[in-house]
């Protein structure tokens, strides 16, 4: 198995790579953690410097300006959330340009909400900004618009969020990077006998079934259910997809190198899979 995944993973060309919150910050305090950003720069230049183009989808806005404002519980009203993601993405975003630059790599800001995939001139003008950007050799990080979303127009989580920009940008591989090792038969914080499931086929019943919501963070949104809703955006429009534990961002290389690592979901695309009426039907936050 290990040898066809080496030569699957060979010839991918454009990858998404999402990180949540709880994989940025110290358990802790809930301030950044600066040497495993510095390290996942690195991982991502490195991807690019072999030739393939690379998003960052990134959390963090929120906790970051949290953490900024000294807000100590995680806010639950809208105007403070947007409050928190002002100051947070300005600061996450600085802190991810400087970390590229040093390796002579630039990096841009990509925020969408649903509106974006919803209305077609706006998915028409995202997809051609991110095929600009991959043009020029830049890095785009893309974060939920938090600071403008509502509820009626927010996407709710990041692993969604991936995958439709995935599904987006035509990429070949997103790989989810979570607090967990991948997809288990049951919840591995409470039942210890729970047992990685290394590769999926097929998203069927039995599989989906397994999805829980929660994780044991409170600091990221997206439990199970969303990183399976995220496996079938990004397996339907033809990616590969790897839940993977990102408490080691070097992960990352060594899934290219054609280790078994998480939970591997092979692609079958769908050309009757339309993104926009998914988001539509099936999103309903």
């Amino acid at each position: 198995m290990e040898a066809k995944l080496r030569e699957r993973l060979k010839h991918k060309r454009r990858i998404v790579v999402k990180i949540g919150s709880s994989s940025l910050q110290h358990q802790e305090t809930g301030n950044l953690d600066f040497l495993k950003m510095e390290r996942l720069v690195r991982e991502l230049t490195d991807l690019r410097n072999q030739g393939m183009d690379v998003c960052l989808v990134s959390s963090g806005a929120i906790a970051v300006g949290r953490q900024s404002i000294g807000l100590k519980e995680r806010p639950t009203d809208t105007s403070t959330k947007q409050a928190c993601a002002a100051v947070g993405q300005a600061r996450l975003m600085m802190t991810y340009q400087k970390m590229f630059s040093e390796y002579h790599q630039t990096a841009g800001q990509v925020l969408m909400t649903k509106n974006t995939m919803r209305d077609n001139v706006s998915r028409k003008n995202a997809q051609n900004t991110f095929e600009e950007l991959f043009r020029l050799g830049v890095i785009p990080i893309v974060n939920e618009n938090d600071t403008v979303s509502t509820y009626e127009i927010h996407f709710g989580d990041n692993d969604s969020l991936s995958a439709i920009v995935a599904s987006l940008i035509g990429a070949d591989l997103l790989i989810l990077l979570s607090d967990i090792d991948g997809l288990f038969t049951d919840d591995p914080h409470k039942n210890k006998d729970a047992k990685l499931i290394p590769f999926v086929e097929e998203l069927d019943g039995q599989i989906l079934h397994m999805a829980k919501e929660t994780t044991g963070s409170d600091v990221g949104t997206g439990g199970m259910a969303t990183k399976l809703t995220a496996a079938k955006i990004a397996t339907e429009s033809g990616a590969d997809m790897i839940i993977a534990n990102g408490k080691d961002v070097g992960v990352i290389h060594r899934i290219f190198e054609g280790k078994m690592i998480g939970t591997f979901f092979l692609a079958h695309r769908n050309d009757d899979f339309y993104i926009a009426d998914f988001i539509e039907e099936s999103m309903d936050f």
